[in-house]
């Protein structure tokens, strides 16, 4: 173990689960904000019911990125929450808001009702994929740390920049889920989803050629990352392949292809997630806290992951004994309702064998008890 870089390992997971996080949950995230401009009921039902078996799972990453972070990160952690407290307070109220309007739109009693609870859905996937540009942006602009804290205002995080980032998300999401829509339906409301996508398209690349011009101006280290040497040899090739997907995207959108531009809009945010890396890299939280600096403690770290691998294991067998049980409780149950049958039919036949034999039919709750149902030695009931 004393070979491995613990904290770069840790950095690697958690930017994994953030990236996973912002293709997985950024795709229906963008169908809500597509509801901005699809009033029709039944084409917004089939818009829900589209990612209505992932989405919750999708937001599952975000709280492995949080967690992660705050395990093998605590300095991080405990700086990027205090400078961007806002934004990420948003960003929470907002995907609770939109959870919430997506389990009840469909138990709207009155169209209005709906309507409502459509309308709240648009409004929480938009919000939600703003908070995050904001706290993109805010993280990347930098935050102002002072003997391990944050000694920044309340406002430091609100700029022209993170603002950008934040109307660059919401449209990148937009795209996104347009995409996923091309893919996942048909007829008239998957031929409106490509016009929309390229429209989103020329919006999406030229903030995202915007954002990367004005990010290496936030610090002269990304500057020199972008066009020094030797960093421009790691860098160059990512707006090269920004370039070949936009063409196979808009290629893709003109052969009315459904897989192909949803492919092509992940390929364009997995090279923004590099082209970040490649001007933070090794800064945890810009400008003055690197990865290391910024670790637990290597004990931490490692009992971290322990945890993490055995809280995983504990969760599959939770789920293997829940299902093991249900199916023994089930078995069970069946049985002694089987057998409860078998008993309740032998005891009819006896009874009717018995009336037959008697050749008269005893009326009572039991006909064998004299002074019940029948008359007793003297002839009373």
């Amino acid at each position: 173990m004393s070979a491995l870089d613990l904290p770069l390992i840790w950095a690697a997971l958690i930017a994994f689960a953030v990236l996973a996080y912002v293709v997985l949950d950024g795709f229906d995230l963008g169908v809500g904000i597509l509801f901005a401009v699809e009033p029709e009921d039944g084409d917004r039902d089939v818009m829900v019911n589209s990612v209505a078996p992932v989405w919750d799972g999708n937001e599952t990453w975000l709280i492995l990125g949080g967690g992660g972070l705050l395990a093998a990160f605590p300095l991080a952690y405990a700086t990027i929450l205090p400078a961007l407290y806002p934004a990420i307070t948003g960003m929470l109220l907002a995907l609770v808001f939109r959870g919430v309007a997506f389990e009840f739109r469909f138990r709207a009693a009155t169209r209005r009702g709906r309507r409502m609870w459509d309308w709240s859905f648009l409004l929480g996937s938009t919000v939600a994929a703003f908070c995050q540009g904001l706290v993109l942006g805010g993280l990347l602009q930098g935050v102002k740390v002072v003997n391990r804290a944050y000694a920044g205002g309340w406002w430091d995080w609100l700029t022209p920049f993170t603002l950008l980032c934040g109307v660059a998300l919401v449209f990148g999401y937009a795209l996104l889920g347009a995409t996923w829509l091309i893919w996942r339906t048909e007829g008239e409301l998957q031929g409106r989803c490509r016009r929309y996508a390229g429209l989103l398209g020329i919006i999406v690349l030229g903030l995202i050629g915007v954002v990367s011009l004005w990010t290496p101006m936030l610090d002269p280290r990304f500057a020199a990352r972008w066009f020094g040497w030797p960093g421009i040899v790691l860098t160059s090739p990512v707006p090269v392949l920004v370039a070949v997907l936009a063409w196979r995207f808009w290629r893709g959108l003109k052969l009315q292809q459904h897989l192909a531009p949803f492919l092509c809009v992940i390929g364009w945010f997995v090279l923004c997630f590099a082209g970040l890396g490649i001007s933070m890299f090794p800064l945890m939280v810009p400008p003055s806290i690197d990865i290391w600096q910024a670790a637990a403690p290597r004990d931490s770290q490692d009992n971290s992951g322990i945890c993490l691998a055995a809280t995983a294991g504990r969760l599959d067998m939770k789920r293997l004994i829940g299902t093991a049980a249900r199916v023994l409780f089930t078995g069970l149950a069946v049985s002694a309702m089987t057998m409860e049958a078998a008993q309740a039919q032998g005891s009819g036949s006896a009874t009717l064998d018995a009336a037959r034999a008697r050749g008269q039919l005893l009326c009572g709750v039991t006909g064998t008890t004299p002074g019940f149902s029948l008359p007793d030695s003297q002839g009373v009931m």
